[in-house]
């Protein structure tokens, strides 16, 4: 298995990973998906999973690659952790 690190922005909260790594999890050749809250750090396993589609799915969470983030993309965070919180 294949382990890939991606850094995003916005991990708030138990709710934020929860909604992280149910939209993770649906991608096909995902087996396992850890979040560090503290570094916010995604930790993916699999085989030939696309680093590209999964942060094209984190962007439009609210949750961009390190470096990336817009107010846009901060607001998006807090409905995508508030879903995660119902979840």
């Amino acid at each position: 298995m294949e382990m890939q690190e991606i850094f995003v922005e916005n991990i708030k909260c138990n709710g934020c990973m929860t909604s992280i790594k149910l939209a993770i999890m649906k991608f096909a050749r995902v087996k396992s998906v850890e979040i560090n809250l503290d570094e916010e750090k995604i930790t993916i396993g699999g085989k030939g999973v696309k680093k590209e589609a999964i942060l094209k799915k984190l962007t439009s969470l609210g949750y961009p690659e390190k470096g990336h983030n817009t107010l846009f993309n901060q607001a998006k965070s807090y409905v995508s952790c508030a879903v995660g919180k119902m979840s």
